[in-house]
């Protein structure tokens, strides 16, 4: 093999690498901006469903549990596209609906004999 068949054959192998990155690159970019639009929908849903100090209390939990809150946001959507809960869901009724939430869970309790 020449000196140029080798160079031409390694700029086609950097051409097929660069254009994969290149694909690569706008497929994350597109995926990055389908997640942006998805939280942009869910968060204009959450204003409709809560009120203003409802709200602020989520976002606080959500520093601390950040999972959990995702899951009670996908929730409450649920419900409030069901008609299951009154909305807009004040500060008061959002911290019913924690406590009910929270006494479902089991308390492990370690004891030393």
């Amino acid at each position: 093999m020449s000196e140029d068949e080798e160079d031409e054959e390694l700029d086609d192998l950097r051409k097929k690498r660069t254009l994969q990155l290149q694909r690569r690159l706008a497929e994350e970019q597109q995926r990055s901006q389908m997640a942006q639009q998805i939280e942009q929908q869910k968060q204009a849903l959450l204003r409709q469903i809560l009120t203003e100090e409802a709200r602020r209390r989520i976002n606080n939990l959500k520093m601390i549990k950040p999972e959990f809150v995702a899951q009670l946001e996908l929730q409450l959507i649920q419900l409030a596209q069901a008609g299951r809960i009154q909305v807009p869901l004040t500060d008061e009724q959002l911290k019913e609906l924690l406590s009910k939430l929270q006494s479902t869970k089991r308390d492990i309790k370690i004891r030393r004999i």
